[in-house]
């Protein structure tokens, strides 16, 4: 059986993930794949990852995904 990888979904657990290491407002560590970052760049959600620094500036837009997806992707849910 062939998996069909969804991009969209993998995009926001990688701004998710990002998420994780904010700091100093808007930056994040870039610990994550290049094709991704490349992705979430073209898609106008982070700075462009090509450069010397270890960090990377999330934009506006980006940021407030980010804040939401981790709140889907990995806060507790009360269980009924």
């Amino acid at each position: 059986m062939e998996n069909e990888l969804d991009w969209n979904r993998i995009e926001d657990a990688a701004l998710a993930l990002l998420y994780l290491t904010l700091h100093d407002g808007n930056r994040v560590w870039k610990q994550i794949d290049w094709d991704i970052t490349d992705r979430l760049h073209q898609n106008g959600l982070i700075g462009d990852p090509r450069n010397k620094t270890k960090s990377l500036a999330l934009t506006t837009e980006g940021l407030e995904r980010a804040e939401r997806m981790f709140g889907e992707l990995f806060a507790h849910r009360p269980t009924d």
